[in-house]
């Protein structure tokens, strides 16, 4: 018997990888552009996603049983496609979260303090040009946050600000739901123009993306800061960019973008109150460990001829088992 094959897009944490190769033979992606995932994925038995997929990759996967998303969101991987091939798609959702909503808080302390321009006018200039902009910082004390989706990281997030800085938190969501003694639940046009602080968090659908555009940032109380862990097409990265330039808007932690890698003339670049960072919220040792360890323990139940846990495209079950009867035929 040949055995199973697990086609990586990038490396996972190295003790599930060493686990993993007990079990199949495990490759690792040369690169991540559409053509080399098309060629060497070829013979892969199981995906883990850590990369944006090619939309026709499933027609080059004759072996293909399943994609596992290393991490929560599934944009990643074109689901309509994977059903009508009956490739099951999972995901470790919630493993992430604490760190994700960390960075959050991490970017809303630096936007509050201002404290990358501080710590590079110290280096560039002088120790009393660096104490002035110190003058302009605020506490988050005391201020309104609203986060845009309240999921495992929003919920982390709320925890956090209400608990530990004593912030007011608005949560925007999809779903009606019972406000506590941390949240209170509201629309999106009730939220922004009370918020210090605008957290985008909810997963990228069709009903979210473009959520945020001009008319959204214009209803947000001017000296107001934004901070994006979602993702880029969530909101107009245009509209954003005006507002900057306008002052309207204070500023922006980005850690998502509507064209990754950022192009090196994307106007974000050059704009002194946004902070970037390479689309790298959710990870951390501790989190790298988390999801591939989420994603191991799902593989090794496919091997035994179960469905993941996590089943993002339960839709497709019928032409997920038909096809897995197939493979297994052969």
């Amino acid at each position: 018997m040949p055995r199973t094959i697990v086609f990586l897009t990038n490396p996972i944490a190295p003790q599930a990888a060493a686990e993993l190769g007990r079990h199949a033979e495990v490759r690792l992606a040369s690169a991540v552009d559409a053509a080399t995932l098309r060629r060497e994925a070829r013979d892969a038995d199981y995906l883990v996603v850590r990369a944006a997929l090619p939309e026709d990759l499933f027609e080059h996967t004759p072996r293909l049983r399943a994609a596992v998303r290393h991490g929560a969101g599934v944009d990643m991987i074109p689901l309509p496609q994977a059903g009508a091939h009956g490739i099951a798609v999972a995901n470790v959702p919630g493993v992430n979260a604490a760190t994700v909503a960390e960075y959050a808080v991490a970017q809303m302390l630096n936007l509050a303090r201002r404290l990358p321009r501080i710590d590079a006018r110290l280096r560039q200039e002088s120790w009393g040009a660096a104490r002035e902009l110190a003058d302009e910082a605020s506490d988050l004390g005391g201020k309104t946050l609203a986060i845009v989706g309240m999921g495992h990281i929003g919920q982390a997030l709320a925890r956090i600000c209400a608990h530990g800085f004593g912030m007011r938190v608005l949560g925007v969501r999809r779903s009606p739901a019972a406000d506590s003694d941390t949240v209170r639940h509201v629309t999106l046009q009730q939220a922004l123009p009370e918020a210090d602080y605008l957290v985008l968090a909810c997963p990228l659908t069709e009903a979210t993306r473009g959520l945020v555009g001009a008319a959204e940032l214009a209803l947000l109380k001017p000296g107001a800061r934004l901070v994006n862990v979602a993702r880029g097409p969530v909101i107009d990265e245009a509209a954003l960019v005006e507002a900057l330039r306008s002052g309207r808007l204070a500023g922006a932690a980005l850690d998502v973008f509507a064209r990754q890698p950022l192009p090196a003339d994307s106007p974000l670049r050059a704009l002194p109150t946004v902070l970037l960072s390479p689309h790298l919220a959710g990870i951390t040792q501790e989190s790298m460990r988390r999801m591939s360890e989420g994603v191991l323990a799902q593989l090794l139940a496919m091997f035994a001829g179960e469905l993941p846990r996590h089943l993002c495209n339960p839709e497709a079950r019928e032409a997920i088992l038909a096809r897995w009867s197939t493979l297994s035929s052969r």
